[in-house]
């Protein structure tokens, strides 16, 4: 019941009003589910990939993940190729803490690969050499 009383006090937020509650609750599927659902700060989700990268590196992945995936969608304020590959490597270093390598690397591939937005464009240019190296 608890989950479902959050998602309904949460539609309608904004990312950062139940994305910091969530977060010190531990709700950390909850917290990936409304980010892929509210658009969210892609800084922000890079941020939480960092900090969690250690301690709980499935939603450091799942934090990743989102956050580029809103950069693809065009979302984010100011974003320079730095936030792009700073945001891959997150990923890559939560996928390889979990033994994921090719498995992310191909759903990085499929997600910039998949919309041909200038948002995802700009994506696709700032990770270009970036991919072939884990390949």
């Amino acid at each position: 019941w608890r989950t479902k009383a959050w998602r309904r006090m949460c539609d309608g937020f904004e990312g950062g009003k139940w994305f910091a509650t969530a977060k010190e609750l531990k709700l950390f599927d909850l917290v990936l589910e409304l980010a892929n659902r509210s658009h969210c700060d892609p800084k922000t989700l890079t941020r939480v990939a960092r900090d969690y990268l250690d301690k709980e590196p499935a939603f450091a992945l799942g934090s990743s993940m989102a956050a580029l995936r809103w950069l693809s969608e065009g979302w984010g304020y100011e974003v320079t190729s730095t936030d792009v590959v700073e945001v891959y490597d997150r990923a890559m270093d939560a996928a390889a803490r979990l033994n994921n390598i090719d498995g992310v690397t191909d759903q990085i591939r499929q997600l910039v690969e998949s919309n041909e937005q200038a948002s995802a464009q700009f994506v696709r240019q700032a990770l270009q050499g970036r991919m072939r190296v884990y390949r």
